[in-house]
């Protein structure tokens, strides 16, 4: 055998090994997982490094959204459901497993997050606890967490509520949920989950306003700026944002008056 054939074959020898070798990589290595230090962004939103997560199946009242309790109260509790998810998660590490994009929140992905030493997902302790509610269709991961929850009136269930979809849209003749939702109060009880002034959230200063215009480039709403020309002239906002990121991923874009010129 010649020098120059022994090259050609050495040389194609390890061209095959390297694709066969990459293959088996690539057939053995488990889903696309994320491990490290996790903070809760909302109810159901972990942020990871500069990756944010929302729970899978599962989705919690935003930071701005008003709930009212047992005892007839309103009460803050999307800011109370993400304090509850960082006491689940008490500063420990957290293994998220990505199981997808969410559609509904831009490039976010949804996953199933795990905290160190725990043997539930705080995808299910969240439910369970009763501070976020199974996504339709329900998934078996959370299917006996929310019906334990909804019987035991754990959490938002104790009170009445709407939907965070329907809260995030403005949906304000969705279904009141909870056990102390009365009929007869149907008026009075909607005009506190969507009250005029909706409260700004500590920390959460960008305003976003639902808006039809918003529509025409695949949006529901439109945020401002502190220091924006529309700021000031925007009142009674229908939502408060705690980054520009969060408003992007519920669906609202930036005032074109919010930009810089080209």
């Amino acid at each position: 055998m010649s020098f120059r054939n022994f090259i050609a074959r050495a040389r194609a020898f390890a061209l095959v090994s390297f694709f066969a070798l990459s293959g088996f990589l690539g057939t053995s290595s488990p889903a696309s997982a994320l491990t490290g230090a996790a903070t809760a962004r909302d109810g159901n939103s972990i942020q990871l490094g500069d990756v944010t997560y929302r729970l899978d199946g599962v989705d919690a009242p935003e930071l701005d959204q008003v709930c009212i309790d047992d005892h007839a109260d309103a009460w803050t509790c999307g800011i109370e459901a993400r304090d509850q998810l960082t006491k689940l998660i008490r500063g420990r590490v957290v293994r998220c497993d990505d199981v997808g994009p969410e559609k509904s929140f831009g490039k976010r992905h949804r996953a199933i997050c795990t905290a160190e030493g725990d043997k539930s997902t705080l995808n299910e302790q969240m439910v369970r606890l009763g501070f976020a509610v199974a996504r339709e269709p329900i998934k078996a991961n959370v299917k006996p967490a929310a019906a334990e929850a909804r019987t035991a009136a754990a959490g938002i269930w104790k009170g009445c509520f709407v939907a965070p979809q329907d809260f995030r849209t403005g949906k304000k003749d969705g279904t009141l949920l909870g056990t102390a939702c009365r009929p007869d109060r149907d008026k009075e009880i909607r005009a506190v989950l969507f009250p005029e002034e909706l409260t700004m959230p500590p920390s959460c200063s960008i305003k976003g306003k639902l808006a039809v215009r918003a529509r025409v480039t695949g949006n529901i709403g439109i945020y401002h700026l502190r220091g924006c020309p529309s700021y000031p002239a925007t009142t009674k906002p229908d939502r408060w944002f705690c980054s520009e990121d969060d408003a992007q991923a519920a669906g609202f874009r930036k005032a074109y008056n919010c930009r810089r010129p080209k």
